[in-house]
């Protein structure tokens, strides 16, 4: 058993973990990350499944990584390159149609289906965008640290003074009579509601639509999902935003790029190094304890761990609040993920696109409308995992040519909704029951496909600490996000035992390859070291 020092010991090497270490490095902080795993990267990984296969194993796209963390951390220096996809999304529709969407075809395309709503889209999507740049702001920066005292009804009761906090306040005050409007119902409203109110025909509710499920263990008429739509239209690929793209070398290649950055700064980033407890005196975090029994001492630890792993399994409960901890016993998660990786003899063949083209490099989805994918959680929830589930797929090898062999191909495919339990016991029969999904659009794809690789949210769980699958880190819902997330009166990042911090995604603003949360918790940690 061995003991060592320095200024942070940070608990997992995820995005946010390494982000968070490399601000606070750069700042001339001495920061020790423990990594469980045998590399860097969280759920940013990527892997072989299949001899000669290799694809990003949880997350698999790239739009929300912050450009700041980008260019801080000069990942483009260190080997990153994202590509955009040359269609944004391709969703194959009933009756052997097909709709398109991206720059230059979407309006045509709903122009196919509803002259109304072609001519709602741009509105639609400035409107949108509108209430996206007010909050965008927000993203490196904490948001206003409101305790609990005296709210009655929680956070979204207090969002008038909530609005009134410095410059989120001035932006927000500066919307008219209908942002304001929009921003109330994108944080109260189903998205099922809100699209139902701007257009009429089926294929762009659903499109838009299915970012409000996605990660999301819930219907697109769940209240608050709307949300979750908003959620997804932060992002931006090489500048452009809305733009979704693919990380050459899979999304490991983020944590790679990042992994080099941390070094290149004098991070000590060591692997295969579990964590068995975080290590207190006098009630403050002062260190951790390995899995091995070596002691790893700090002025801060900082925690890239879902909030909950945190609490239930390394502090000691006898220094943490009694509130808070019967507060996170209540943190919900569970996001009815079920994420699969396939190895294909050749590119799927649609009913509406048979031939090779742009569509391949889109995200393909399977959920032509919004009562389809009410039906889809429905189903999981009386059966167990839905019979006409919501699947997207990504090909990313049509524009990665290092993750397959010549003329075969890789996919990933983002799957919903199944009860996690269920599919632990039923695993491989979920995971047919997703291929044959992409077989009745793509007739000859299961016969295509010579290798696969099924995590249900249990295998989520167990690998990546991503409780009940949920990607997020806890689901976006009212009573965990913003000033509440993780639980309010913590959302500065500083936990409620001096000298621990959190700078995962159960933090503002939330789950996704962002790395924010790192961003902003390092800015928290710096500020109380210099104090």
């Amino acid at each position: 058993m061995t003991e060592t020092r320095s200024d942070v010991v940070i608990l997992g090497g995820g995005h946010n973990g390494l982000v968070c270490a490399f601000y606070l490095a750069r700042a001339g902080l001495k920061v020790t990350v423990l990594e469980r795993h045998h590399v860097v990267g969280g759920a940013a990984v990527t892997e072989e499944f299949h001899p000669g296969f290799r694809n990003s194993t949880a997350s698999y796209t790239v739009s929300l990584l912050n450009p700041r963390v980008i260019a801080d951390m000069d990942l483009a220096g260190h080997g990153l390159r994202v590509v955009e996809r040359r269609m944004s999304n391709f969703l194959p529709l009933p009756g052997g149609d097909g709709f398109c969407a991206g720059e230059g075809r979407t309006q045509a395309e709903v122009a196919r289906f509803s002259t109304r709503d072609a001519e709602r889209l741009p509105e639609y999507e400035r409107r949108l965008e509108v209430v996206a740049a007010v909050l965008r702001e927000w993203i490196l920066r904490a948001p206003p640290n409101v305790t609990a005292d005296g709210t009655g009804g929680g956070w979204i009761a207090m969002l008038p003074d909530l609005l009134s906090a410095g410059s989120l306040g001035r932006r927000a005050a500066g919307l008219d009579t209908q942002g304001r409007r929009d921003l109330l119902d994108l944080f109260t409203k189903s998205a099922g509601d809100w699209l139902d109110g701007w257009f009429e025909s089926d294929p762009i509710k659903a499109l838009f639509g299915f970012d409000s499920v996605v990660g999301n263990y819930a219907s697109p008429y769940t209240p608050g999902s709307a949300y979750v739509l908003l959620h997804h239209v932060f992002g931006e690929v090489n500048g452009r935003k809305g733009v979704w793209g693919h990380a050459i070398g899979g999304m490991g290649a983020i944590t790679q790029a990042m992994a080099a950055a941390c070094a290149e700064a004098g991070v000590d980033i060591r692997l295969d190094t579990p964590v068995a407890s975080v290590l207190t005196d006098k009630g403050r975090a002062v260190g951790a304890v390995t899995g091995a029994g070596d002691v790893v001492r700090g002025r801060a630890v900082v925690s890239n761990l879902h909030p909950r792993l945190l609490f239930d399994r390394l502090v000691d409960p006898a220094v943490v609040p009694p509130d808070f901890t019967e507060r996170m016993s209540r943190y919900a998660s569970g996001s009815g993920t079920f994420r699969m990786n396939v190895a294909l003899s050749e590119l799927p063949r649609f009913t509406s696109r048979p031939e090779p083209g742009d569509h391949h490099t889109a995200g393909i989805i399977v959920a032509p409308s919004l009562a389809y994918m009410d039906r889809a959680h429905a189903s999981a929830r009386l059966d167990g995992w839905s019979r006409e589930p919501i699947v997207e797929m990504l090909i990313p090898s049509t524009l990665d040519d290092t993750l397959a062999p010549p003329g075969q191909h890789v996919a990933s495919l983002f799957c919903q909704h199944v009860a996690p339990d269920l599919a632990d016991e039923h695993r491989e029969a979920v995971a047919d029951r997703m291929i044959e999904t992409i077989d009745a659009q793509a007739p000859g794809f299961k016969a295509s496909v010579i290798g696969r690789l099924a995590l249900g949210p249990r295998d989520l769980e167990r690998r990546f600490g991503l409780i009940s699958g949920d990607i997020f880190h806890g689901r976006l819902t009212l009573d965990q996000l913003f000033s509440a997330r993780p639980v309010l009166g913590h959302a500065d990042h500083r936990m409620p035992v001096p000298g621990l911090y959190l700078c995962g995604s159960g933090t503002h603003p939330g789950g996704g390859v962002t790395g924010a949360p790192g961003h902003n918790a390092a800015k928290a940690v710096l500020k109380d070291i210099r104090r």
